[in-house]
């Protein structure tokens, strides 16, 4: 136990994770040359291309350090982005030390402090490393002092390093070997084991990785899962080199996957406790929680003969990521579709992206919203995250909707967009501080459903993509929330409607009808688009009629003879806006959902 070592390595998102992990991968050998290629533990196409992490790997790496000593290193890799925050402090949870990245260039960020906050909450030992040393804007001296003065860490120990040009990797090597404790020696005890990832196989079924705590592991025992209390019998232990490579069996202190014919990745959970059936330990390791999702937002078929393959689709994408809820849902305007719930806009993102690349799926999804909470005047409590579901206004004595705090770092010139932009956003009980001359960080209380829709966006465009956004769940406070419908000739289309503040409904409104007006075809009849709350309608567009020119075939002649066919016409059009319904096409749903407001 005392040549392994547990560590992760944590930045803000674009700071070098994934390029260190790879130097560190090829300085051990773990890999030949020919076989290599960039970000080598990003399996998913869309990981490459973003140059983000999604889902978790871990890899052991077999290092022999200046002085011959052999070492076993368990990288856990985690995902960088605040929607998978759970599944990191888990990552965090199996280690002993941290990595904490900063870009030579871009100094310390948002989610670095966000980060260290969680590595210090399990108490490991963190080692500031300074990437990208190579690049012509590095400024190392700034970014040691605010290494010191924003992290409070000794700049001293920090090593400097180029991931991308594989300057400084050893010295890493050896800073993890010296730096970071062993696990500690808890003897031999009932097994305990952390898991900390789970993803599918389609052959051997569900693969779980884990952290031993105590105890040992072995193929043939019956493990027990201390969420859910189900068994299983083991087929298989081992280590990540990469492949997965067997062993005989897994003892404390070490990092490894277990295969025991676990049908699905929901029947696990990320921070569940494994232990022995016959041999159990007292009390599950602390810190489990169940996840949950805060976006909703409802899938369907473009086509509704696709509903099938939909569903198919679905139950497939979910035996890979457990995050991910639905149940059915339909729509007047949309078909049968899916009520789905998402750790947040990225995770939202990325399975509709799964969906329409892996699965093949064509699929329009509705406007992301929030769960609300309403006291009705009957002292009954409902939680609402679809609008078709907004209580009767009579029966609503309060509303809550969720608030979070928001950790913004920028440079001090853009101070007074950013704190406009979040007071547009209804952002209150703003604090300032001045981590380093030069620097501001900005912490507003902030609706959910205000950050939900395009804050990110516009925080980037307002900064020059300077500004770095971090985010806590705060809890549910009292607000003045409507429901916002679109009308279509009078009729609603309940796939556009949206719960939203009062203040905000009327711009809401109004981007919508521009929005509709410009991709609904001109037919007819006159179309009127209207925003309305209740009974009143608050924004309008219309939507001019075609004219067919009957009066084409008169060739001169009286005026009369003009006008009554005109006078037919105006008749008919009558009629026809009497029966006549409109034909929305699906690029009018996207649209509105993509208005940006403010």
């Amino acid at each position: 136990m005392q040549n392994i070592r547990n560590f992760s390595i944590i930045a803000h998102i674009d700071h070098g994770k994934s390029t260190l992990a790879d130097r560190l991968i090829q300085a051990t050998g773990l890999v030949e040359d020919r076989d290599f290629r960039d970000q080598i533990l990003d399996t998913m196409d869309i990981e490459r291309e973003r140059g983000i992490t999604i889902k978790s790997q871990a890899v052991t790496l077999p290092y022999v350090n200046r002085k011959g000593q052999a070492f076993e290193l368990n990288l856990i890799d985690t995902p960088g982005h605040v929607d998978f925050s759970y599944e990191v402090s888990r990552a965090l949870a199996s280690c002993e030390g941290v990595l904490l990245l900063v870009d030579a260039a871009q100094g310390v960020e948002a989610q670095t402090m966000a980060n260290l906050y969680a590595a210090m909450e399990h108490d490991l030992e963190i080692i500031p490393v300074i990437n990208k040393i190579d690049l012509p804007s590095a400024d190392i001296d700034t970014v040691k002092e605010q290494i010191e003065v924003d992290l409070g860490l000794d700049s001293d120990r920090a090593i400097l390093c180029s991931a991308k040009e594989g300057i400084g990797i050893e010295d890493v090597l050896e800073a993890i070997t010296n730096q970071i404790p062993p696990p500690s020696d808890v003897g031999e005890g009932p097994l305990e084991a952390l898991i900390f990832d789970a993803h599918y196989d389609s052959f051997r079924g569900t693969i779980v990785s884990c952290r031993l705590f105590s105890g040992s592991v072995r193929s043939g025992d019956i493990i027990r899962l201390m969420y859910n209390g189900a068994t299983y019998k083991v087929e298989e232990v081992g280590v990540f080199r990469l492949e997965k490579e067997p062993k005989n069996r897994l003892s404390a202190g070490e990092v490894g996957y277990i295969i025991s014919g676990i049908k699905t990745v929901s029947d696990t959970r990320i921070g569940d406790t494994i232990t022995l059936d016959h041999d159990p330990a007292p009390a599950p390791l602390s810190g489990f929680k169940e996840v949950k999702p805060v976006v909703f937002a409802s899938v369907y078929p473009v086509a509704s003969d696709d509903y099938r393959s939909l569903v198919d689709a679905l139950d497939k994408y979910k035996l890979n990521d457990a995050a991910l809820v639905f149940q059915k849902d339909s729509s007047a305007a949309l078909g049968l579709g899916f009520r789905c719930g998402f750790l947040g806009l990225l995770h939202l993102e990325i399975v509709q992206e799964r969906l329409e690349r892996e699965f093949d799926q064509s699929i329009i999804m509705t406007s992301p919203t929030v769960q609300y909470r309403f006291t009705l005047t009957n002292g009954e409590e409902v939680t609402v995250d679809n609008p078709v579901y907004y209580p009767d206004p009579v029966t609503i004595e309060q509303a809550f909707e969720p608030y979070i705090r928001a950790s913004i770092l920028i440079p001090e010139r853009y101070m007074g967009t950013v704190m406009e932009l979040c007071l547009q956003r209804r952002g209150v009980n703003s604090q300032f501080n001045y981590p380093t001359p030069g620097r501001i960080e900005i912490q507003f209380d902030l609706p959910l459903a205000e950050v939900v829709y395009d804050f990110y966006d516009n925080l980037k465009t307002v900064t020059q993509g300077y500004g770095s956004f971090d985010y806590d769940f705060l809890d549910y406070r009292e607000s003045d929330l409507v429901k916002l419908d679109i009308l279509m000739n009078g009729e609603k289309v309940d796939a556009l409607a949206q719960i939203v503040h009062r203040e905000g409904a009327r711009p809401r409104a109004l981007q919508a009808c521009k929005r509709l007006k410009e991709e609904i075809p001109r037919h007819l009849f006159k179309i009127a688009i209207q925003g309305a709350i209740g009974g009143t309608i608050i924004a309008r567009s219309t939507i001019t009629p075609f004219r067919k020119d009957v009066t084409a075939k008169c060739y001169g002649g009286d005026i009369t003879r003009k006008r009554k066919l005109l006078e037919k016409q105006k008749k008919g059009k009558k009629r026809m806006k009497m029966v006549g319904s409109v034909s929305i096409p699906q690029s009018a749903f996207v649209a509105v959902l993509k208005s940006d407001i403010g």
